[in-house]
């Protein structure tokens, strides 16, 4: 279960950050997660709440915003909304797109004490 590392590295950024800010405590960690990125949302959160015991984010809040895929055709240059790394144009068909938001998985905010 890849989560865990996930969330293990974000309380690590977290706590980094806050320590370097003479925080005593985290109260939440704002997370974008693409939905092309292979993270499985509810399996994050429960490793949030499991990998926070006894560090300064226990009892944190995990806020995780979902950030839709997006493709451009390399033939007619056309966005459109993505659910998989090999969708077609729906204006020209082409299969030759490029993804270009909807990886992402990354710290957006840390609200700390």
């Amino acid at each position: 279960m890849h989560e865990m590392s996930i969330a293990m590295s974000l309380l690590e950024t977290a706590e980094l950050h806050a320590l370097k800010n003479g925080a005593l405590q985290i109260n939440e960690i704002e997370v974008e997660v693409g939905a092309l990125a292979g993270v499985m949302v509810e399996s994050l959160e429960f490793c949030f709440e499991s990998a926070s015991k006894g560090t300064l984010a226990e009892g944190a809040k995990l806020t995780i915003t979902s950030i839709p895929g997006m493709g451009e055709c390399m033939s007619c240059n056309a966005r459109f909304p993505v659910e998989a790394e090999y969708d077609s144009c729906p204006i020209c068909d082409e299969v030759l797109i490029r993804v270009v938001q909807g990886h992402e998985l990354k710290v957006k905010a840390i609200n700390i004490d």
